[in-house]
């Protein structure tokens, strides 16, 4: 069955589970204790911050969508993205290990290994893009974290070879594949240990929950994960759960509708900046100009929903967004409606001024076109 199918079917309980009457989508159950009695190894469900079942829907249709062929996935989880990030982190790395990741990544992510990792002991070693998998950079390397697309550049990184060289050298492999979901990219086939992914983006898409999950093929990673979560409590709530489960059976129309929306704008911003002069750069995977193209065509099913480019100065950046009447002033992306903002507003990552960080929605690309273009005019 193609992933597609399996997530529209995902909140539907078997026929041959079901009898009359039953409902035709389960709802969350919230609970802190279950009842059971006796040896606990017997019960299927004990205490809420080991287990729920809401949680197993869930983790069950997310490790369908991460699982292929010859990949059986195991997911679980988490509160947040960053909640998801620091359980990999967590398990895989102690101190005097040495973790190597894109030097243009996720600035959380490098945030917390400065802050955190480091002083206790856990080397970090900064990839510049555009380089190749390299025996010095991963030479002694415990975990390679890749993340591709890179946010907010839109690089692409060879997931296939890096995990082969990382493997060769003893390390393991996270890729956080938040940007393209695991239905348009699928990296732990592709070679990865662990897939990341923050499910406050598209895997969701309607920019009203906070989680993130952990998707593993090995069983000891798992029971790592697991044991991690169940430890910390770091958890997510039924009914954020639930209304996950509820989002994903739509991911396939709305990963399909916003990666052909962020090709076309991309495709606009490219001509309007060979016409006019007045967007300086366009970054998108989709786009043959690429330098990433070829790869991401590789490797990906979707290109994404997210486009970036710029425009002259931070002014001219902050007057198009403002003037713009169709897309929402927002940091998060993924959503089923069209965002966008000024990147380094935050001052967190090595861009330009103008730099803009777009999210295609789900509108009628028309209308968004039309839109864009009267606010850059």
């Amino acid at each position: 069955m193609r992933k597609s199918t399996q997530l529209v079917r995902s909140r539907i309980a078997a026929k041959t589970t079901t009898t009359n009457g039953d409902a035709f989508a389960a709802p969350p159950v919230f609970a802190a204790p279950f009842h059971f009695s006796g040896d606990p190894s017997g019960a299927a469900y004990t205490y809420g911050r080991f287990h729920n079942p809401t949680w197993t829907s869930l983790e069950e249709a997310i490790a369908a969508l991460e699982s292929s062929d010859g990949i059986a996935a195991t997911a679980y989880v988490f509160p947040s993205g960053m909640a998801a990030c620091l359980a990999v982190l967590s398990s895989a790395l102690r101190p005097g290990g040495v973790i190597a990741l894109p030097a243009n990544g996720y600035y959380t992510v490098r945030r917390l290994l400065e802050r955190y990792f480091a002083p206790m002991g856990v080397e970090t070693r900064l990839i510049p893009k555009d380089v190749g998998p390299r025996e010095n950079i991963l030479r002694g390397a415990t975990l390679l974290w890749l993340e591709t697309p890179t946010n907010p550049e839109l690089d692409i990184w060879d997931i296939r070879a890096w995990s082969d060289a990382a493997h060769r050298a003893g390390a393991l492999v996270a890729v956080d594949n938040t940007t393209a979901t695991p239905l348009g990219q699928d990296a732990l086939a592709l070679g990865a240990d662990y897939s990341v992914v923050s499910g406050t983006k598209a895997l969701t898409g309607h920019s009203d929950l906070v989680l993130g999950h952990v998707a593993v093929s090995r069983e000891d990673l798992a029971e790592q994960i697991h044991e991690w979560r169940t430890l910390s409590g770091s958890i997510l709530g039924p009914m954020e759960a639930w209304l996950a489960l509820r989002s994903l059976p739509s991911l396939p129309l709305r990963l399909e509708r916003a990666c052909a929306n962020a090709l076309a704008i991309a495709s606009y911003l490219e001509g309007r900046r060979d016409r006019r002069g007045d967007v300086l750069r366009v970054l998108y995977p989709g786009l043959p100009s690429h330098p990433g193209h070829a790869l991401a065509a590789a490797q990906m099913e979707h290109f994404g929903p997210v486009v970036s480019f710029a425009l002259q100065s931070a002014e001219r950046a902050e007057s198009f967004i403002a003037k713009a009447a169709l897309i929402t002033d927002a940091t998060s992306f993924g959503g089923i409606s069209t965002s966008a903002e000024r990147r380094a507003r935050w001052g967190s990552d090595a861009v330009e001024p103008g730099l803009i960080r777009l999210s295609a929605g789900c509108e009628a690309i028309d209308d968004l076109l039309e839109d864009i273009e009267a606010a850059l005019d």
